[in-house]
């Protein structure tokens, strides 16, 4: 897959993390990247690891073939309509990070242009973010580099449009819900006796071994619950008082409540 010049249009910390995980990974030579931002003092150190700087959208448009909006939602409409003469439907294809801003409204500002829907969450900043894609008026070709350039941040999943407002409640807020139990877990292993520095390492960590049993061998988590809840045992005692205080019912209806939010406003 060859190579092409990447403008990422917004360097925010979104924008700046998908540079940097796109250079750390090799996907990218630092000088294939553009990244724009008004107030560019604050992307120094992307700067001083080869990257492009611009204050010029337009400018980091001509010069790239694949576009990068990772603009706040409120201003993606304002700035597309300046830059609508920049973008060339034979040679761009765009790729909106932006929440809640579908394909739809993208193409009705710059028609005709291929356009991907990439929905990642914060773990993009250190490689290891869950990306959900969709796309329109996009070949396989472009799809394939999509895939591609978001699994150096992580892992990707193609979805349907439809599931977008559900993927981001389940992969981006999904985030914040991990940490309130990881939190959680913290608070508990003080109670019973650890410092906090160690009671994060073990929480932390065990979420984490926890997570790559489920990916790596493809388990449901139950097979692995199975496995540590040994008859009258501790395990099962735990589990069974979270159940009791609605420990999975608050988390569904946490779910619920964060995706009616985005849908009902």
């Amino acid at each position: 897959m060859s190579a092409k010049k990447i403008a990422i249009i917004g360097g925010g910390n979104l924008g700046s993390a998908i540079a940097q995980g796109l250079v750390k990974s090799g996907f990218s030579q630092p000088s294939d990247i553009t990244v724009t931002k008004r107030n560019t003092s604050t992307l120094a150190d992307l700067k001083a690891a080869g990257v492009q700087v611009e204050t010029d959208n337009g400018k980091a448009i001509r010069q790239s073939e694949v576009i990068v909006v990772a603009l706040k939602p409120y201003n993606v409409r304002e700035v597309l309509q300046q830059l609508k003469t920049d973008l060339d439907p034979a040679k761009h294809i765009l790729i909106s990070v932006v929440t809640g801003v579908s394909i739809a409204d993208l193409s009705h500002i710059v028609p005709d242009m291929p356009v991907v829907r990439a929905m990642p969450n914060t773990a993009i900043a250190i490689q290891e973010s869950i990306t959900c894609i969709c796309a329109a008026n996009a070949s396989e070709e472009q799809l394939r580099y999509v895939k591609t350039m978001f699994d150096q941040l992580g892992a990707t999943v193609s979805i349907d449009e439809k599931l977008m407002d559900a993927a981001t409640v389940l992969g981006a807020c999904g985030i914040a819900f991990a940490l309130r139990f990881i939190r959680a877990n913290i608070q508990g292993g003080i109670e019973i006796g650890f410092d906090v520095r160690t009671a994060s390492l073990i929480a932390a960590q065990t979420v984490k071994g926890a997570a790559e049993l489920l990916i790596r061998e493809n388990r449901h988590p139950e097979e692995e619950i199975d496995k540590v809840t040994t008859p009258k045992g501790c395990t099962i005692a735990g589990l069974n008082e979270m159940e009791h205080q609605g420990f999975s019912s608050s988390l569904i209806k946490g779910i619920s409540t964060s995706y009616n939010k985005i849908v009902k406003g």
